[in-house]
């Protein structure tokens, strides 16, 4: 990551990154299509009505993982093992407490966030169901992401992607036995993932135990030491609060949704699963770049910083409007491969005309953060985030649009809140590189 050419460099650690994420949220989207095609509509809606609630429990702790990874990657970069080796047994029993925590919280008050976002009664039943089994199996979401997390930090993204594929063709296999089979509706899809989550879980920490690298996990190793905790945490802490509060606009959002009924539910999933693949792929680009700043802050190479955040602003561009674009030009096909009704696609079409076009704001949204948390500052883009994203939408639903009641309008506060998020990162990063090029000249 400190040598040599850029771009082929970003690009190589990116689509492996890129297709782990788009596998592991197939996770999900395996769930939906299945329920969608094979126990009706209603059972659609029970799932995607689970997903900003999900977010909201794990984000926070998913977005302590990004410390880790900023943490691992200089240590890594300095070859400093023995720091190595302890942050490494540190964020993984973070993240084994983490995901214990989260369970227990998911599956004690999953009926209670749901009444409180107005989940239809034909759709809550289900939905508590779903979300109770799918917090089960939280310690090995969590233990997986943490582990992936540390990987990425040495440059690795193969390995996670092969774990992610073995995984995701058993979560594929048993979605369609659990569901067609022996007609278990969202229990069957809700315990195929958490199956599949065990999987890569295992194979993850099995990768970390027998590497021979400063990296290597020992269980009679595992600890939460402060020294190296506190760092994770300054990184983390400040991109789990934004990925959270973020998810409770959204969840918000979904409430608006719910207003509409079910069947604007079910498009809305659809439609926000489709919105799903376009950010992990985008978010490849934002890893790779937080991961490249990282180790080329760590020796100080300032000016190769520069360019890794340049070429991730084109890699991140072309990418987004790309798959932006033709996500909307094959909108419908891709919409009835989750429901074959007529008004969900609409629903859905709805949707995305207006979010997929413009994903490109998305991109540049999370990519100067990513570049910021490289550099170790991590507060002041998770402010600015908040207010131009969250604020955002929550004067826009609750003020805008009560009087203009459509998903249309609703939607439209997406690329709103992109733009005034772009401008004002855009400005707090020339701010904080001012500040680095004039307190410490470059090489």
């Amino acid at each position: 990551m400190c040598n040599g050419t850029i771009m082929d460099k970003l690009i190589t650690f990116s689509v492996p990154l890129m297709l782990s994420s788009v596998l592991q949220l197939m996770f999900n989207a395996v769930d939906i299509i299945v329920v969608g095609r094979f126990s009706g509509s209603q059972a659609l809606a029970a799932v995607g009505s689970t997903t900003a609630l999900i977010n909201i429990f794990v984000n926070l702790f998913i977005g302590i993982s990004l410390g880790a990874n900023v943490l691992a990657a200089r240590f890594y970069a300095l070859e400093l093992k023995k720091e190595m080796s302890e942050t490494v047994h540190t964020a993984i029993t973070f993240a084994l407490v983490s995901g214990i925590v989260v369970a227990v919280f998911g599956v004690t008050l999953a009926r209670f966030a749901l009444e409180i976002m107005a989940t239809p009664e034909d759709v809550i039943n289900k939905s508590v169901l779903y979300m109770r089994i799918y917090f089960c199996g939280m310690p090995f979401f969590m233990l997986y992401n943490y582990g992936a997390a540390v990987l990425r930090a040495v440059g690795d993204t193969k390995r996670p992607l092969l774990f992610l594929i073995i995984s995701g063709v058993v979560n594929a296999v048993l979605n369609l036995f659990l569901v067609i089979a022996f007609h278990l509706d969202v229990a069957g899809v809700g315990i195929a993932t958490v199956i599949s989550q065990c999987i890569s879980c295992i194979l993850v920490l099995r990768c970390l135990y027998h590497t021979e690298s400063s990296y290597q996990l020992r269980f009679s190793k595992l600890c939460l030491k402060t020294k190296y905790l506190s760092q994770i945490f300054a990184v983390g802490v400040p991109a789990g609060i934004q990925s959270t509060v973020i998810n409770l606009s959204n969840a918000m959002l979904q409430s608006s949704v719910n207003s509409f009924g079910s069947i604007a539910m079910a498009g809305y999933t659809a439609a926000n699963n489709i919105l799903g693949f376009l950010y992990v792929s985008i978010n490849s680009v934002t890893q790779a770049c937080m991961s490249f700043t990282s180790q080329n802050y760590g020796v100080k190479k300032w000016k190769r910083m520069d360019k890794v955040l340049i070429d991730c602003i084109i890699l991140s561009v072309i990418v987004a409007l790309t798959l932006g674009n033709g996500a909307y030009l094959l909108g419908p096909k891709l919409l009835r491969i989750y429901s074959e009704q007529a008004d969900v696609v609409a629903c859905g079409m709805e949707i995305l005309a207006y979010t997929t076009i413009t994903y490109f704001l998305c991109g540049l949204m999370d990519l100067f953060p990513g570049a910021l948390r490289g550099m170790g500052y991590s507060t002041v883009p998770m402010i600015l985030s908040i207010i131009g994203t969250v604020g955002m939408r929550i004067i826009w639903i609750c003020l805008l649009f009560p009087t203009h009641r459509s998903l249309t309008f609703l939607f439209l506060s997406y690329p709103a809140s992109w733009a005034a998020t772009v401008v004002m990162q855009v400005i707090c990063f020339w701010f904080v590189r001012k500040k680095i090029r004039n307190t410490r000249p470059g090489i």
